[in-house]
């Protein structure tokens, strides 16, 4: 291993080398990321030697919490949501550099003594000013803790210091440039890192190698070989404990304008000069302004708004999103499905569907890029039918990568066509263990690779295609369809590609 020591924040890929040392502050470390996500992830790279050990970690929160009860509780995070503590010598090591510091965000005061504190430690731990300020706050206080830190002055080195903020990134275009405005008053952009877990996935970032360092797959990469791409997030779960937040959010905002349009841009952008984050981004920026613009004249004919009602999910009865609500009324769409066109040469007439929903029929993420049929049929009836390719990448449950192929059936009874998959399972094919997103997200916070998070024209560039679509709802006074939970969705979900004589994945395969 080599250490970093004369810059922690230099950017590219940097997969062999242990970061510098350095203070990762989590505000909001009394919520429920930072003992399920952020603790284990950080914990697991502790366990396999890809963090300094001078790593130093402070949770920053109301409650008037003991370093101790911080270090138990974490503990108890690792142990729930994590993949074990291994041997209690390393948990023991870890939980060295593990300090609370009880503060509030609104006050100048705790930022002036967190300050102070941090001074300390860095004497102690031997971090050498380097932060890492990891806001896992509500959205609502984004803007005054990034006020504050600005204030209290420290955020003004791009090179020690850096700042993560977690999604909803505003909750339309307005409020988006409004806090874009509040990030470049207090610091640089290059010191932000928008973060979305979704492109933190070992699928998310092989769909890069696929495309990028084969030769196979990028010359047939347009719209004279691919029909159709089928982009679907979809859960089982209901809005559990999120109920309030998400009544004022809706699939839309919670999943299309951030997690959908990244693996969008990802799947539809021209390959990059090279692995540099600008260039990458720079080239995802470009799909998403080639996004045609969908307005009251088309929305009901490219856009599917849902709502779940009662019914069942994991063999229980659930109950339905209304009931759910303290209120009991509500017209926020628990499903979303959009049918999107890019208006450039590489994708012209290639339609894009988005499918997101909560109490789906299952819980599955996977990007369909279907192939055109061969152009001629040289084979006779008794054949079968002729099957067109398809590359499916399974993001979760199961990390997978399949190419759809035909082949002939074995056996001697003449030439029989066969659909097979060529499967890449990664807990398969491989003896090691996938990371969790957070884990590489975070690894590529601290060692200051911006490549996988979001740039400020991203987020305003997403955010400037789904406003009008929310505005074309309104207008056009599209409602909500029901669905029965544990279901596909509405069934004008099914419709919007059977009508282009297409199908959604799952019920081809069915079928």
């Amino acid at each position: 291993m080599v250490t970093l020591l004369e810059n922690p924040f230099r950017t590219g890929l940097q997969q062999d080398r242990v970061p510098a040392p350095q203070i990762l502050i989590i505000f909001g470390a009394s919520g429920d990321l930072t003992q399920r996500k952020l603790i284990p992830a950080l914990y697991q790279m502790k366990r396999e030697r890809r963090l300094p050990p001078e790593l130093t970690i402070v949770g920053f929160a109301r409650r008037e919490w003991t370093h101790d009860y911080f270090r138990d509780h974490m503990r108890e995070g690792v142990e729930q949501f994590g993949s074990g503590l291994g041997s209690e010598a390393t948990w023991n090591e870890f939980a060295k550099g593990l300090y609370y510091f009880a503060g509030d965000l609104d006050n100048p005061e705790s930022y002036q003594n967190l300050k102070t504190f941090l001074s300390t430690l860095d004497e102690q731990r031997g971090t050498r000013g380097n932060r890492v300020f990891y806001l896992s706050v509500a959205p609502r206080f984004f803007s005054e803790a990034i006020l504050q830190l600005g204030s209290a002055g420290m955020i003004e080195n791009p090179k020690k210091q850096r700042m993560v903020i977690e999604k909803p990134f505003g909750r339309d275009l307005s409020s988006a440039q409004a806090l874009n405005r509040v990030v470049k008053k207090a610091c640089d952009e290059t010191q932000v890192y928008r973060i979305d877990h979704y492109l933190g996935k070992e699928t998310v970032q092989n769909l890069m190698a696929l495309r990028f360092a084969n030769a196979l797959y990028e010359p047939v990469w347009h719209s004279a070989h691919i029909d159709h791409v089928q982009i679907t997030v979809a859960e089982t779960l209901g809005v559990e404990g999120r109920a309030g937040y998400y009544d004022k959010s809706g699939a839309i905002r919670d999943m299309v304008q951030n997690h959908l349009l990244q693996l969008l841009c990802l799947v539809a952008m021209e390959p990059p000069a090279s692995m540099n984050a600008d260039a990458v981004r720079d080239e995802k920026l470009k799909v998403l302004r080639a996004l045609k613009s969908i307005h009251p004249g088309n929305v009901n004919e490219l856009t599917v708004r849902g709502q779940y009602t009662a019914g069942a999910a994991n063999g229980a009865s659930v109950p339905g999103y209304l009931e759910e609500l303290e209120g009991g009324k509500s017209d926020t769409e628990t499903f979303v499905a959009i049918k999107a066109e890019i208006g450039n040469w590489r994708w012209a007439g290639v339609p894009f569907y988005l499918r997101t929903g909560k109490r789906l029929a299952e819980r599955v993420s996977e990007i369909v890029i279907q192939f055109k049929p061969a152009p001629h049929n040289i084979f006779n009836e008794d054949a079968g039918r002729m099957i067109a390719n398809r590359l499916v990448l399974r993001l979760q449950p199961d990390e997978a990568v399949s190419q759809m192929i035909m082949i002939k059936d074995p056996g001697p009874g003449g030439m029989r066509l066969r659909q097979v998959a060529l499967d890449m399972s990664f807990a398969e094919r491989f003896s090691v263990r996938s990371p969790d997103a957070y884990e590489r997200l975070l690894l590529d916070v601290i060692r200051g690779n911006p490549t996988l998070f979001m740039r400020r024209d991203e987020v305003e560039a997403a955010w400037k295609w789904v406003d009008p679509i929310i505005a074309a709802w309104e207008e056009a006074g599209v409602k909500c369809r029901k669905y029965t939970a544990g279901t596909w969705g509405p069934s004008a979900a099914i419709a919007l590609v059977e009508r282009d004589g297409r199908t959604w994945h799952e019920e081809e395969s069915i079928g």
